[in-house]
């Protein structure tokens, strides 16, 4: 099993000049460089099962595009392999189509590649702009939805489109229930990563194992209960602001009423602006929900230089300090995790780190146990 710990990030990628499909594409091996596309997965003369479809932009498959194969997909646990290659497209998977599993067939989660490029102020057809939710790649709604060895990607830029104001550009909304990820990777700049579920009083549980994650600004956000474990966090740099801070790793929304919030554990975050250039994270309380209190557990990991030691979090809003919601530490190390101000490092008791595990977060639900 290849690790997503080490990729070419988006910016590097789109750095190559090509334009950004073909510089994505650039991660991607050649769907035609194998006479095996979907690898120990099968194919549509040998399907792995009856409810399997197979999806190759090359037409290989039963479907070329992931959208198509979704929709013809209906009903519950159904699987799509799909081949290796770029998938330029929005895909949307409902909440009817429960259970659904996506598997990138070259076991590599940069060989498969869903992007596309919407951000919140993209100008709609017919009027009006996408919004942050409208500029998701991918959108899984689904309860039971799980993805292996897969890019999710947002490849607009900001430098790209001075004249938009709206920069939120989104790779994944995942909202459903029980919605797991193992070796995928989530690419792009403002709001990479909407781990979030489909209503106020739903309390969605997410699954994160050994994912990459980049981006600047509130890049893994949501009111989801998630847990993120040997997962990988990298800041990207900013040319465009002359001081820090450049962003914020972490912006969870979570329910006054829901105990649990984001669990992050045994990971670690790298990045490739100057030091204490990034807040570790900033507690987002959405107008939709003003008695939000946000949660969050960052334990057992490593915070590198370019998180901002002295002051690791900050406000959205002055109306909902920081310092009011759920946020605490546990034996992290690196340079990010110094404690300078202890004042500014809430830290949970060893009793308390006994309540902060996978276990206590998602219940019932042992999605580690698939790995």
């Amino acid at each position: 099993m290849s690790s997503p710990h080490l990729p070419l990030s988006r910016r590097g990628l789109l750095a190559a000049g090509a334009g950004a499909g073909a510089a994505l594409a650039l991660a991607a091996r050649p769907a035609h460089a194998t006479a095996r596309p979907f690898g120990r997965y099968g194919s549509p003369e040998r399907r792995r099962t009856p409810r399997t479809l197979y999806v190759d932009p090359y037409g290989r498959g039963d479907f070329s595009t992931v959208q198509a194969a979704v929709t013809a997909a209906t009903g519950s646990d159904r699987t799509l392999v799909l081949a290796p290659g770029v998938y330029r497209e929005t895909v949307a998977v409902d909440t009817t189509r429960t259970g659904a599993t996506w598997i990138g067939a070259a076991e590599d989660p940069g060989a498969v590649v869903i992007v596309f490029d919407h951000a919140a102020g993209t100008p709609k057809p017919g009027g009006g702009t996408y919004g942050t939710t409208g500029s998701a790649t991918v959108t899984a709604q689904a309860d039971g939805f799980s993805a292996r060895w897969i890019t999710f990607a947002n490849d607009w830029l900001r430098a790209d489109h001075p004249d938009i104001t709206g920069t939120q550009a989104v790779a994944l909304k995942v909202q459903g229930d029980r919605s797991a990820f193992h070796d995928c990777r989530f690419l792009g700049h403002q709001d990479t990563l909407y781990a979030d579920s489909t209503a106020l009083g739903v309390f969605a549980r997410q699954y994160f194992a050994r994912c990459y994650a980049e981006g600047d600004v509130d890049f893994v956000f949501g009111r989801a209960t998630a847990v993120y474990e040997h997962c990988h966090f990298r800041t990207l740099n900013r040319t465009d602001l002359a001081a820090a801070p450049y962003g914020f790793v972490l912006a969870p929304s979570t329910a006054a009423a829901n105990p649990y919030g984001y669990l992050v554990s045994r990971s670690r975050i790298s990045g490739e602006a100057p030091d204490a250039a990034y807040k570790l994270a900033r507690p987002w309380v959405p107008s939709s929900d003003t008695t939000a209190r946000p949660s969050l557990v960052v334990r057992d990991s490593y915070l590198g230089p370019g998180i901002d030691a002295v002051a690791p979090y900050t406000n959205m809003s002055d109306a909902f300090p920081w310092q009011s919601q759920r946020f605490a530490e546990y034996r992290d190390s690196g340079p990010g995790a110094a404690i300078t101000v202890p004042g500014n490092r809430p830290q949970l008791t060893a009793e308390q780190a006994g309540s902060a595990t996978r276990e206590a977060y998602l219940g019932d639900w042992t999605p580690w146990k698939e790995c």
